[in-house]
């Protein structure tokens, strides 16, 4: 058998363009419904504030916003996925959650410089499957090294 990657998959859609996006499996910690978070003064912009998820405060991150896409107004089938991003967990607002899917390796290519609008510094590969294509994120580039110290800091006020 061949070997295989499960995959969560979402959407994000940037005017009329919808593009999906998958992240591994063992990436995800959970899928919620979107909340408003609660604003945090000077974080960067794609930092849409925190939630509190069963007494852990998470910074909620809009991927439309990090990947520098036209942002839409959110609907009942946005979600908030919550993942494990370089050593800390943060929630991604995304458009919908559509399913968990199974590829195998051999599917999946190395990422072209730019694909849906997303630059390869956040991309893992771009998986086919039969005639789609999805965007493969890489969740330990998704923030950078001084982002990754400004939530270390964030989280050692919080335990304060």
């Amino acid at each position: 058998m061949a070997e295989e990657v499960q995959l969560v998959v979402f959407t994000l859609a940037s005017g009329s363009q919808v593009c999906e996006y998958g992240v591994p499996i063992t990436q995800v910690q959970e899928i919620n419904r979107l909340t408003a978070p609660t604003r945090l003064p000077q974080v960067p912009d794609f930092i849409e504030g925190v939630i509190n998820l069963r007494g852990k405060i998470i910074p909620v991150i809009d991927l439309k916003k990090r990947f520098g896409m036209e942002v839409t107004a959110t609907t009942a089938s946005s979600r908030i996925v919550v993942v494990e991003a370089g050593g800390h967990t943060v929630g991604l607002v995304v458009d919908d959650v559509t399913e968990v899917l199974r590829i195998p390796l051999a599917s999946i290519e190395p990422p072209p410089a730019v694909i849906g609008g997303v630059t390869a510094e956040y991309l893992a590969g771009v998986g086919k499957v039969g005639q789609r294509l999805l965007i493969l994120l890489d969740m330990t580039r998704i923030l950078t090294e001084g982002e990754k110290t400004e939530l270390t800091g964030m989280e050692q006020l919080r335990a304060g």
